[in-house]
């Protein structure tokens, strides 16, 4: 089994999981995320791969960490297993995001490790309420849209974002990578 093919399987569980321990139909689901039941249906039966800013729609929804769809390990209290986990979305080729640190439930916080390439913009739709993202630029340059005003963080530069509005990212140096620590409310 490819890595994509790993990839669908773990977001297709995840999502029956989630949806199953809320109770929820693929039609409450749909209203809670905003993402079509067609759509869900598809990704359920990994018939179809979500793109990056679906996924975070799917994750807002249903009210659970991004790194859960994606991570192929848990944190726990004493993680033993901390090998990187690298999700390759084949419909964003030009994003690629590497789960340094799953979703941990004591610190409420997960790690990534994301790279843009070729000047992508990544829009992004607002996640639940009081989420916060601690974005650390390792090389490039980052835009940063916050609100309706764009902010330059360059390499060795950190910018704390408010996520849970709608924001962007772009990469303009032709390959950005960054460190995102995002903290969900307790």
């Amino acid at each position: 089994m490819d890595s994509t093919q790993q990839l669908n399987e773990q977001i297709a569980h995840q999502l029956k999981l989630q949806r199953k321990q809320k109770g929820w139909s693929l039609d409450r689901t749909a209203k809670e995320t905003g993402v079509s039941k067609a759509m869900l249906g598809q990704i359920e039966r990994q018939e179809s791969s979500p793109t990056i800013a679906t996924l975070w729609k799917i994750a807002t929804g249903l009210n659970c960490s991004f790194s859960s769809f994606i991570a192929t390990h848990q944190a726990s209290s004493a993680m033993t297993d901390n090998t990187p986990t690298a999700a390759d979305f084949t419909e964003d080729p030009n994003m690629a995001v590497l789960t340094l640190f799953p979703f941990n439930p004591i610190t409420k916080s997960e790690i990534f490790e994301i790279t843009l390439t070729h000047f992508h913009e990544q829009e992004s739709s607002a996640h639940q309420l009081g989420v916060l993202e601690h974005i650390h630029v390792i090389e490039g340059k980052l835009n940063i849209l916050q609100g309706d005003i764009w902010h330059e963080v360059n390499a060795n530069e950190q910018f704390l974002l408010k996520a849970d509005q709608p924001h962007s990212y772009k990469d303009e140096a032709g390959l950005t990578k960054f460190i995102d620590v995002i903290f969900y409310p307790s």
